[in-house]
């Protein structure tokens, strides 16, 4: 199953279980407050993953807000946070998958096959009574696996050129407010690529922060899609994280086989020439 649940966890770290255990706690304006809120505490045996460090490249201004690293650079930190092709991998956060998705999809994209998320993250962990610490896991590092270039990835020159092909639809899981081009806090312009539909993220979640059933998110997104096949979807957000939230979302729904435009909406907006709709 692609989601696990807190009591399933805590049973793998109770048999002393061989898995990895990712933290991906994050936030979009202070990028270390994540870190921050991991050594306050954080399930025992977490490594801590950085949403810029780790999982995006150096940003040059054109190449959106959380540039996907190359293949060669996701190699080196694959192998430094101690993943092999065999590693049972499970991660989480505090904010209901917003940010774990990222490795998830990271991780999928290059061909690994045993990856869970937290069902309701770190807030279930400890809503439960279960143990935290606040000492550090370090990494410890595994020989250097060859990895596949990124599956079911878009480039921005393939979504320029889909607005005369039309050859798949981007679904954007942005808040309807920024999707429409009001209330934009985060990139300088604002609005959404032409033709894209909208899901916001956020509708994927109960009301605790856990996923919905999988039968409601498939009826939820085929109201949104309509008759398109989720192979035809490319899902976009503001700088290619959120996207992978609404992929998962489909892949629970047993939807399959959409692919992310991770430069998304920054890199897509950094460029004047490409056409904004609001």
């Amino acid at each position: 199953m692609a989601l696990i649940e807190a009591q399933q966890v805590k049973q793998l770290i109770d048999e002393q279980q061989d898995f990895l255990l990712f933290d991906c706690r994050f936030d979009l304006v202070d990028s270390e407050a994540g870190y921050k809120s991991y050594l306050e505490g954080h399930i025992p045996g977490a490594i801590y993953v950085h949403s810029d460090k780790d999982l995006a490249s150096e940003k040059n201004g054109r190449n959106g807000r959380h540039p996907l690293p190359s293949i060669a650079a996701w190699q080196k930190t694959y192998a430094a946070l101690g993943i092999t092709p065999d590693s049972r991998v499970v991660i989480y956060d505090n904010q209901s998958c917003m940010y774990a998705v990222r490795l998830w999809w990271m991780l999928k994209a290059v061909g690994h096959q045993h990856i869970e998320l937290l069902n309701g993250g770190y807030q279930t962990w400890c809503q439960l009574g279960y143990p935290s610490e606040q000492s550090e896991t370090h990494r410890q590092a595994a020989p250097q696996t060859t990895l596949t270039e990124f599956n079911n990835l878009v480039l921005v020159n393939q979504v320029v050129a889909n607005l005369e092909s039309k050859n798949f639809t981007i679904l954007d899981a942005r808040s309807n407010d920024r999707f429409h081009g009001q209330n934009e806090t985060l990139d300088p312009v604002a609005g959404h690529i032409p033709g894209a539909l909208n899901r916001f993220f956020k509708d994927n979640l109960k009301s605790d922060g856990t996923f919905k059933d999988p039968d409601v998110l498939r009826h939820e997104f085929q109201s949104v899609i309509g008759n398109i096949s989720s192979e035809k979807i490319v899902h976009q957000c503001g700088s290619g994280i959120t996207a992978c939230h609404n992929m998962f979302a489909m892949e629970l729904a047993g939807l399959m086989g959409s692919s992310i435009y991770a430069g998304s909406w920054s890199e897509w907006s950094s460029d004047p020439s490409r056409p904004v709709a609001q």
